[in-house]
């Protein structure tokens, strides 16, 4: 794996930008550790997923409506998948100066969960569907003509309520509608819809088993064309991968580390969906775990990751900046490492306590719980300039 180069680089105390300080692992692990004892008591952790941020004051928004999707198991699959594509790639970090006023319980909402309800609502009332009659559903022509004005409305944004990367979130679910239109192999010629991936998935399986590096690598060719056009590989777009000096390999891919992050995500959250429809989704730890700055805050908040110079928190970074990338490359390989002693605390192994457990349980939520301790807003320890693409 390329980020584990880097983290060798690391150990070397080789990088520009960052240290590894291996005597914290123990300390950050027992952070974690005791993290999914509180949220978790049982430690019965369920798959780190979209689901989760629909459970608001322990209200389980999606839950709440799925009734009304009907008995069939598959149009039921086809509209989680549906909810699940747009909220994911809506998930994009919010900024601290956005809110969500939840119209059912009168909550204000940020970050990830306000996104979630946003987009939970936007898609019950219609705002992915082209075919008034069936408002669940995100298809390829509602999709390609979505304006970035309603959806602005849709998530409350006015001149005192900005959410960073609008332009792009908008521009993400167009080129999803493209996509959608351009893919008849995995969502249908007849009716172009995010949803009919559940129908590509039936029909991949086999005895009803499914890996989930084939969720993945189907997400990343279906929707390859979604991201911004940054890295290409023989003519194929890359997108959210990097170059960093420390990832060198004989080969075509030196010097390039993929993240994938909401790829990833997707492909974690639609586990329950698949699994709901009765496949068997194997290999789940076959993913990596998300470089994204809950994480990656958890490892530089515990003192994991110890900044070099000024600049990696006095600045203001682009995605593709090589302190970024290093910092993402680093979480990733770390979290392989934090899964491990965690496991090792519980006793667990990684059957009873995969990686997207970890996570859930978990690393992404001592990231929050420790950046509120350091920090007034509870933001990221750097200061990352998005475009609703990567994080």
């Amino acid at each position: 794996m390329q980020a584990n180069l880097v983290l060798e680089a690391a150990e070397r105390d080789e990088l520009t930008h960052f240290r590894y300080c291996d005597e914290r692992l123990d300390f950050t692990a027992g952070y974690v550790a005791e993290t999914i004892r509180d949220n978790y008591p049982d430690l019965d952790v369920p798959y780190h997923a979209r689901w989760r941020h629909f459970v608001v004051d322990g209200v389980d928004r999606w839950a709440a409506c799925a009734a009304a999707t009907g008995d069939d198991p598959l149009e039921r699959a086809r509209i989680r998948i549906d909810l699940a594509v747009v909220s994911v790639l809506l998930d994009a970090g919010a900024g601290a100066d956005w809110s969500y006023h939840d119209r059912d319980t009168g909550a204000t909402l940020t970050r990830s969960e306000g996104l979630a309800v946003a987009s939970l609502n936007a898609f019950l009332d219609g705002l992915f569907s082209s075919d008034p009659s069936q408002p669940q559903r995100a298809d390829g022509p509602a999709l390609e003509a979505l304006g970035q004005i309603a959806l602005a409305d849709a998530f409350q944004v006015r001149d005192d309520n900005q959410l960073a990367g609008l332009s792009g979130r908008t521009g993400l679910l167009n080129r999803l509608g493209d996509a959608v239109d351009k893919h008849p192999m995995y969502f249908s010629r007849a009716e172009p819809r995010v949803g009919n991936l559940a129908d590509f998935f039936l029909s991949a399986s086999r005895d009803a088993t499914l890996p989930a590096a084939t969720v993945l690598t189907t997400l990343l060719d279906a929707l390859g064309s979604i991201w911004p056009g940054r890295l290409e590989l023989a003519g194929y777009n890359l997108g959210d991968t990097w170059r960093h000096p420390a990832a060198r390999r004989d080969d075509a891919a030196s010097g390039l580390v993929p993240f994938h992050k909401l790829s990833q995500w997707l492909a974690y959250s639609l586990i329950e969906p698949l699994e709901e429809l009765g496949l068997t989704i194997t290999g789940p730890d076959d993913l990596t775990g998300l470089a994204e700055y809950r994480n990656g805050g958890l490892m530089i908040d515990t003192g994991l990751l110890e900044p070099k110079h000024d600049g990696v928190l006095g600045t203001r970074h682009e995605p593709g900046s090589e302190t970024i990338v290093e910092w993402r490359a680093l979480t990733v390989a770390l979290l392989d490492r934090l899964a491990a002693k965690v496991r090792e605390i519980f006793g667990k192994t990684a059957g009873d306590m995969p990686l997207a457990g970890v996570l859930e349980g978990g690393t992404w939520d001592a990231g929050r719980r420790i950046a509120r301790q350091k920090r007034a807003d509870g933001g990221p320890p750097l200061n990352i300039v998005s475009d609703g693409s990567i994080f």
